[in-house]
């Protein structure tokens, strides 16, 4: 890398196979606009859930958090870095803090709403976006932060979040009258998360399965999570009685509509959730049962915080968190990995779903 120069991980847009690396100049201290923030972005997860945000750039926006020229994007990743410099009140030199990043060595945040807890990026371009992605946690006032598990923070808290959400969601509409529910990519960390809180629960506590391929099989088995593992092919054999929720994680058109030919009637929420299959994407019309519909997590949350309060909302997901993260040691190994090489290179293969599922990705731009 050139001296005095960050390096930023570009993908196209229409082909999600091409990457670049673009170097930019970064900014010296006193060059910094009044709020301004220069982050060295250290390290960040990279998991299925990103080529999610990648597949779904346009439709869902996630290509506007970081900019890039016409017909590339940047692909918001989970993550911690270190103010480098700052000319906002209220965020000092050598701060860490956890939030959404992108693929780069460095990061400059517009930071406003600075409080104890952190900041929110108030950057023009992220001004219509969901707030639940601008906020900027600070590592020392963060109830849910432990050092030595940053790896497992970066890795699952977002994804455990939406699955938190989920069952929440699902809970909030007394499950849809139903008995079961179906999780597709049942090995994705989001899938994990949710199952564990299903099968958690102390009342209303249905029946689920999760969907995977064959090869996945025996980890999804293995991790507890599940009452039954079944295979995409073999979903015809499903016997259950009652009505069915499916959580859709993957995206597959193929699947989706196995599901809804199965279960047909007796399918009475089918919520899109991921695009972990992205290739298989497709239509939803014209299915039996009930027409496919999006969750966004942000939705749900905005309604929580204005039934429970922010505070109240917090506290059950980092509890719930707590009791989650407990139970990952027996599956989940962190692999750590940088250099641009090796970043373009992770990126690839969880884009073309080569990596493990017991596989913790934790990656850096930096040489490490």
């Amino acid at each position: 890398m050139a001296e005095q120069a960050a390096a930023n991980f570009w993908v196209k847009r229409d082909d999600l196979r091409t990457t670049k690396i673009v170097e930019t100049a970064i900014p010296s201290a006193d060059a910094l606009q009044p709020g301004e923030v220069l982050f060295k972005v250290d390290d960040f997860a990279f998991t299925a859930n990103n080529i999610t945000y990648a597949a779904f750039g346009e439709a869902m926006k996630y290509w506007d958090f970081f900019p890039a020229d016409e017909g590339w994007g940047r692909v918001p990743v989970w993550g911690f870095g270190d103010a480098l410099a700052s000319n906002a009140e209220g965020v000092a030199v050598g701060e860490r803090f956890y939030g959404y990043f992108p693929m780069s060595t460095h990061f400059v945040a517009q930071a406003v709403r600075v409080s104890d807890a952190g900041f929110f990026d108030g950057a023009a371009n992220r001004t219509e976006l969901s707030p639940v992605y601008n906020n900027y946690l600070r590592v020392t006032a963060d109830a849910g932060y432990d050092a030595a598990r940053e790896a497992e923070q970066s890795l699952l808290r977002p994804l455990f979040t939406t699955s938190f959400l989920i069952d929440d969601f699902l809970d909030d509409n007394q499950f849809f009258e139903a008995s079961t529910v179906v999780l597709s990519s049942a090995s994705s960390k989001t899938s994990l998360g949710l199952a564990q809180v299903l099968s958690s629960r102390a009342t209303n506590k249905p029946r689920v399965i999760g969907l995977t391929s064959k090869g996945n099989i025996e980890f999804v088995e293995g991790v507890g999570y599940y009452d039954d593992v079944v295979a995409y092919d073999d979903i015809s054999s499903i016997e259950v009685e009652g009505n069915v929720v499916f959580v859709d994680m993957a995206g597959d058109a193929n699947v989706r509509a196995a599901i809804h030919n199965h279960f047909a009637d007796r399918l009475t929420c089918s919520c899109a959730v991921g695009g972990t299959h992205w290739e298989q994407g497709g239509g939803a019309d014209n299915l039996p049962g009930v027409q496919p519909t999006l969750f966004f997590a942000p939705s749900q949350i905005q309604k929580r915080n204005k039934d429970w309060g922010a505070e109240v909302l917090q506290a059950k997901i980092s509890k719930a968190w707590g009791t989650f993260l407990a139970s990952v040691d027996g599956w989940m190994k962190v692999e750590r990995s940088g250099g641009r090489d090796v970043t373009k290179q992770v990126y690839l293969d969880v884009l073309e779903g080569k990596v493990a599922p017991e596989s913790g990705k934790i990656i850096s731009l930096w040489d490490i």
